[in-house]
């Protein structure tokens, strides 16, 4: 009874009309679906979800959805919910959806439940005009940016044509930013309209008008704002979430183009738009960047503004203060790597990239460095603002007019920053100890490279010594060993993590090392008295470390008899049963580098069987790409020697590929050595091609699992390539191919038929190898299709009709049809 007074009250304050049933019972019905959608018990949270299901075939129900969706009182859950359903209503139904290739329209997923109708006219224009101001109001964050995402879905397709007064309206808002209550709307306004912004972010040049003319609209606006905000006045959180949004509107106008003018036909023109594309109108903006870099963020202890600094790092990383300043150093960054070198920009460009390597990137410099400073005297940075920081720098090194300026503080750089960001965390140490697979996950994410300061820090020093290496070569080296040599020198209270980055740091720049003869004997004396012993160490991450240089540092040429190269091997096979996984890791990709020099076969050779088992079962531990990637080029190697070994190989890598795709997709890890796996395989049936025989006893392995990827309905796409070049092999090689081979033949037309159309290169040895090796069978066999029965010899004629039709087929793909 409550909660109808509730709506009837709200009916009559707002004036909703709902076409649906005529009156509120059908809001109330839905409200009611909605809350029951997330509710523990089955009996009311299936018919609920039922219901929503079917949403989109009721007239009216983005109606509803935004009348749920704007009532403050209402649950906040139900509120999210009501906001996902519309923007998922929007995503189905606002305009057919076609297929990016042939223009032709998509099939409906479910094929027992009819196709969804697309929305009205008359709600479409309810939605937008609705959904604005409903967002524009709307304090909660979790709905406002589910409604954002609404926005941008409908800008996709309507906006500029069908949605001219979007901006105009946005604009309004924002110009109403001097006013303290108004702070709310001008802050969604400025998130709706970098949602815009970013539908033409990634677009070409020629694509680019529509947000060319929003900057020249809105930009006069937005300076002026983000001036203010930007200021040793504003303190508060929402001037830090407005000017945040104002930077990812200029990031996202900026990124890969400076926008230009529209000619009067709304072409793009090539002149520079006299709001954004030319110095003296950049340099405002310039300013405003060095400003949100150098603001002091004190502690919250300190009392002083901005007030209450979150203390956890996870909470400072989401601290707006700290995201404004993110941007900032990304914006300087972007632009820096863009326009720092003048010879490399467009023609387009070039006078601005002259005017920004002379003038502005200098003048970056002092900010970036100030930030960088923040650590080395006790204070707060995040690790992403370190990060793109310490990128700025890496530019700089290279380009003359900053690295002057740079010069008189790269050991302060190199020393007190960079060498610091390289260690190992508390973190670290203790999930390396507690949590082995993390560490491992987390030390060989590719992604790294774009967020860890100390993949920065490294590519930092890396290009110090490249580009400055008469500057910091020498330098560095003597700082580096005089670490070695205390830790050494000393007995007790040695300092295990600096010793770990000061190897670090050799590993990382051994390319610049090894090309110069001066420093061979200084090398073989750092790896005999420095990481030898290190193999032994009770220390973990150290024996890790040392299994790490070897991978770096294994093409360096010994003095010796061979003893230290014996030696090393056998240090290396003793880490593959290192109690601590990293270092099994670390020691199972060192092997691999091993392997190729001269001399080393000798020693391995009478162990490949243990090696191979150490291999496998560090494979059952754990899912990474280089291990098995290092086991693929063992196999390699020894190829005459692996075939005692091939079917047990083969068994072990499918049991391998299995357990990896079982993993599911979250994994990346698991997927790539899933990859990794079907490759290894492919190099063992190669090692092994001359005994064909032995296929025979591998195809109780492959044979199944040949078919689990192609017969997946592209599940397993990634692998198809992989799976294909197996199929080669057991077809071409032995001199029959058995029955549950030819299942793999109708498979291969379902699955080019359906999503495999970009194989037919790879498909066509495979289909060959059937033909020619069985042509009867080939002639006189038919398979039970989805959609009836169909002779292989009509699967070959379909297979080349399309692929000779198909507009999107190169002439070598025809070629090979044929």
């Amino acid at each position: 009874l409550k909660l109808r007074l509730e709506y009837k009250l709200a009916y009559k304050r707002q004036r909703i009309s709902t076409k649906m049933s005529g009156d509120m019972n059908a809001v109330e019905q839905l409200h009611l679906a909605l809350q029951q959608s997330f509710s523990p018990d089955a009996s009311l949270r299936d018919p609920a979800e039922e219901s929503i299901k079917h949403l989109k075939f009721v007239p009216g129900s983005t109606q509803m959805l935004m009348h749920i969706i704007g009532e403050q009182q209402v649950q906040k859950e139900v509120r999210q919910a009501a906001a996902i359903q519309l923007k998922n209503l929007v995503r189905e139904c606002w305009i057919e959806r076609t297929s990016y290739f042939d223009g032709l329209a998509i099939p409906n997923d479910d094929s027992e439940s009819p196709k969804p109708p697309l929305l009205s006219q008359e709600d479409k224009d309810v939605v937008k005009t609705k959904m604005v101001d409903c967002l524009l109001n709307e304090p909660e964050k979790s709905v406002r940016d589910l409604m954002a995402e609404t926005l941008h879905c409908i800008a996709v397709h309507d906006f500029p044509d069908k949605w001219p007064q979007l901006i105009p309206y946005l604009l309004e808002a924002i110009s109403k930013s001097n006013d303290p209550s108004q702070a709310l709307r001008v802050h969604n306004a400025l998130l709706a309209l970098r949602k815009v912004c970013k539908r033409y972010e990634y677009k070409s040049r020629e694509a680019r008008g529509p947000l060319n003319e929003i900057v020249i609209s809105s930009f006069p606006l937005l300076l002026p704002l983000a001036q203010r905000l930007s200021g040793p006045c504003e303190h508060s959180l929402e001037a830090a979430m407005m000017l945040k949004q104002i930077l990812k509107i200029f990031w996202s106008s900026t990124q890969f183009f400076l926008p230009t003018g529209n000619n009067t036909d709304g072409t793009v023109s090539t002149t520079p738009s006299p709001a954004l594309a030319n110095p003296s109108a950049m340099e405002p903006w310039f300013e405003v960047l060095k400003s949100v870099l150098v603001k002091p963020l004190p502690e919250a202890s300190t009392g002083l503004e901005p007030a209450n600094q979150p203390t956890s790092k996870e909470e400072r990383e989401a601290w707006p203060w700290w995201k404004v300043k993110k941007w900032a150093a990304q914006i300087m960054t972007r632009l820096f790597s863009r326009y720092g070198s003048p010879e490399y920009a467009e023609s387009e460009v070039k006078d601005f990239a002259k005017y920004f390597s002379q003038n502005v990137a200098s003048s970056f410099l002092g900010p970036v460095c100030e930030t960088l400073n923040l650590r080395p005297s006790g204070q707060f940075c995040t690790d992403r603002v370190v990060h793109l920081c310490l990128n700025f720098v890496d530019l700089a090194v290279e380009l003359a007019a900053t690295y002057k300026l740079l010069k008189p503080h790269m050991d302060f750089l190199l020393y007190k920053v960079c060498f610091p960001a390289m260690c190992l965390s508390a973190k670290d140490i203790e999930e390396f100890e507690n949590d082995p697979h993390e560490f491992v996950r987390r030390q060989n994410c590719p992604l790294a490279d774009f967020y860890d300061p100390r993949m920065s820090a490294i590519k930092l020093v890396n290009s110090a010594v490249k580009w400055r290496g008469q500057d910091t070569m020498q330098p560095l080296l003597a700082f580096l060993t005089e670490i070695l040599q205390r830790y050494n020198s000393t007995e007790t209270g040695r300092n295990h993590i600096e010793k770990d980055c000061a190897l670090l740091t050799f590993g990382s720049i051994s390319d610049s090392l090894l090309k110069k003869k001066k420093f061979a004997t200084e090398l073989e004396g750092m790896m005999v008295t420095s990481v030898f012993p290190d193999f032994n160490s009770p220390v973990g991450f150290l024996r890790c470390r040392a299994c790490w240089m070897i991978q770096h540092f294994s093409t360096m040429q010994w003095s010796d008899d061979g003893t230290h190269l014996q030696g090393l091997i056998q240090m290396v096979l003793q880490r593959l049963s290192d109690p601590a996984l990293p270092v099994q890791i670390e020691a199972s990709k060192a092997l691999r580098y091993l392997i190729e020099v001269d001399g080393a076969e000798i020693t391995l050779l009478p162990v490949l069987p243990q090696i191979l088992s150490e291999y496998f079962r560090i494979m059952n531990e754990i899912g990474n790409d280089e291990v098995v990637a290092a086991l693929q080029v063992i196999i390699d190697k020894f190829g005459e020697h692996i075939e005692p070994h091939a079917i047990a190989l083969v068994t072990q890598l499918s049991t391998a590929f299995k357990n990896y795709i079982d993993a599911g997709e979250e994994d990346d890890d698991a997927a790539m050595a899933a990859a990794q796996c079907l490759e290894c395989i492919n190099t063992v049936l190669k090692g092994t091609c001359e005994r064909p025989e032995l296929y025979k006893g591998m195809e109780a392995e492959l044979v199944p699992l040949i078919l689990k990827v192609l017969g997946s309905d592209g599940e397993y796409l990634e692998y198809i390539e992989f799976a294909l070049d197996t199929l080669t092999f057991l077809t071409y090689f032995p001199l029959q191919i058995s029955p549950q081979l030819w299942e793999a033949f109708s498979l291969m037309f379902v699955a080019f038929d359906g999503y495999a159309f970009d194989y037919i290169m790879l498909m066509v040895p495979p289909l060959n190898n059937f033909i020619f090796k069985d042509p009867q069978c080939f002639l006189n066999s038919v398979a039970n299709l989805p959609d009836g029965q169909m002779r292989y010899l009509e699967m070959i004629f379909v297979i080349v009709q399309r692929t000779l039709c198909e507009d999107r087929s190169s002439e070598s793909e025809q070629r090979k049809a044929l």
